[in-house]
This record gives C-alpha cells, structure tokens and sequence, in this order.
C-alpha cells in the first residue's frame, strides 16, 4: 500500500519542488514553457464545508498554494451534483490551471470533469474518486471500514444485531460499506436489523436513526459512515433512550475526539484519516501532472488509524 509522508513533510517538498520548477523563490508560481505554463489559480471543489472535514482540506491547499504563490478559489457544492457542474463551468470559463474535486457524485460528476479535462484544465480527486479525473488521491476507505467494524463486532462480543448508516453515492462511502461487509462474513452470528442511507450530515443521521432506532430499539451496535452520521445517531439514541449500544464511525474530527474523552459515550472509535494531507498531497499530484512530469501513481491510497479513548492521547488530530 502506498504511504504518504506527513502533511508538514509534503509541503516542504512541495514548496521545494516549487523553487526548482520556477527557478526563483517559493513565491513564485510554477513555470514550465514544455508543458502546462505557470500555476496562477487552482479551484477546490469539495461536497460540503459545513463538514469540519472539508474545512481542514481547504486549509491545507490554502497553505500550500501559499508557497506557490497561487490562489485558491473554492466551492462549496453544498451535496448537489448540479451545483458542482455549473461550479465546473463556471472554472472552465475562469481558465483556472489545475482543479482538486471532491464530488458529491464520483459517477455523475464524470461528463464535468471530462470537460475541464478537454479545457486543458489538470483534475484531480480528492478524498473520493471523480470519473475522468487525471489522478486520485484518497483515504483507504475499505480499510477504514473493517477498521471500524472489527472494533464494533468485538465490542458487543462477536454476536448481534446493528444498524448500518450509509451515505451519498460516492466512492468513499461505498468503499466504507464494503470494509465493513468483508469484515462481517467473519462473524457470522452478526445481522444487520436495517440500512438506510443518510446524506453523511448530523442533522440527517438524527432523522434516520431515530426512525431506525424506533423500529429497532433492541440493538447492539450501529455503523456509521462518517463522524457526523455517528454523532447524529449518538444524539438519537440518546433521545430515544436507547442505552447500552456501540457506535463507530469514520473520520477522525475534532468533535469525534471530544465526544470519544467522555467516559460513557456511546460512540467508542473512529477510523481516522488527515484531510490536511490529502489535500496537500492532491495539489502536489496536480502541480506535477500539470508541468507534464512523471507520476508514478495515479491512483493512491492513504492509510487510517482506528482512535479509540484508548489512544486518543497519542493521537494528532486534524492539525
């Protein structure tokens, strides 16, 4: 599995890589007459920046673009695959120079993305796969997955009943889904009671697992597949007085952290993952793609680590 450096790491390397690309201080944009020209402007394209996640991945492009001397325009698709089109054009008729894109629909952003590519516009994705991209870059999700399901299924003892939280149509979700999947065929005295799928936000996580929980009070566990979606079903397993129930999700954010120091929280992990560096390491994907060097791997995976209050004080953060 490939492994990316740290975030500080990567764009040390990235403002080094800068300075040789341009032959002047790290200021300065990245120039290569052969190929793609300078990096004036780079769009970022995210589903959601009320999601904390999205709002650490905006940070660390920024910083990056900082010591590239570019600007970085960013838009919010607000979880509305028509919104992300017409924020595509609207960059194509801008002539922006490279485009990080985490759709809300890695399938139907597909025909967008082919026309920023035509418009000679570098895309890469960004924590989830984007059809026609150039190249992606993402958490290992299948990973992240069984990382949190194992934790789940050993918690209520191996045996049981949960509910699975889904998401959008996006390969991260769906990716998340099929980790925890592979890991229950090992546990076979496991039944899911109900999978419903949310829009990977606390307010719609509240919605649908309280009307899971309703119809399913008697459950061990639910699988969340994401930190809001968990922390929506935290809250409504605590409105509907349901108690002695395990929840995991994935993400690692700053709330996670928070609710996992309580002491008898229901939400017990969390598969965590570093937006910062995916972010930074997708703009440093997309500046060499860009300049027409080498890249050894398109298609690339970031590892993730599984936070429990076990851990959490060895554990970094979203910084």
């Amino acid at each position: 599995m490939y492994r990316l450096p740290h975030t500080k790491t990567v764009l040390a390397a990235l403002a080094a890589g800068t300075l040789l690309l341009s032959g002047c201080s790290s200021q300065s944009p990245v120039e290569n007459s052969d190929e793609g020209g300078e990096i004036e402007t780079i769009g970022l394209m995210v589903q959601d920046l009320s999601n904390p996640f999205f709002s650490a991945m905006q940070a660390g492009v920024e910083d990056a673009a900082k010591e590239m001397g570019a600007e970085v325009v960013t838009e919010d698709g607000r979880q509305d695959l028509g919104a992300q089109n017409e924020q595509i054009d609207a960059f194509i008729q801008q002539q922006i120079d490279v485009l990080l894109i985490n759709p809300v629909d890695s399938k139907g952003i597909g025909p967008a993305v082919q026309r920023a590519v035509d418009a000679g516009i570098t895309v890469v994705a960004v924590d989830v796969t984007a059809k026609n991209a150039d190249a992606f870059i993402t958490s290992d999700n299948v990973q992240a997955g069984r990382l949190a399901c194992e934790h789940l299924f050993e918690s209520i003892g191996g045996e049981g009943r949960i509910l699975m939280i889904d998401g959008t149509p996006i390969s991260s979700v769906q990716d998340r889904v099929k980790g925890c999947e592979e890991v229950m065929k090992d546990y076979p005295d496991i039944e899911v009671a109900g999978h419903q799928h949310g829009d990977n936000n606390r307010e719609e996580a509240l919605t649908v697992a309280t009307d899971m929980l309703t119809a399913n009070s008697d459950v061990d566990g639910i699988f969340a597949i994401n930190d809001p979606t968990a922390l929506g079903a935290n809250l409504a397993a605590q409105q509907t007085g349901v108690e002695d129930l395990t929840i995991v999700g994935v993400d690692g954010s700053p709330a996670a952290e928070k609710e996992l120091g309580k002491p008898d929280s229901m939400f017990e992990a969390t598969a965590a993952q570093d937006p910062k560096q995916l972010g930074v390491s997708g703009l440093e994907m997309a500046t060499k793609l860009h300049n027409g060097e080498q890249v050894k791997n398109t298609e690339q995976l970031v590892e993730t680590e599984l936070i429990t209050a076990d851990n959490l004080d060895d554990y970094e953060g979203w910084k």
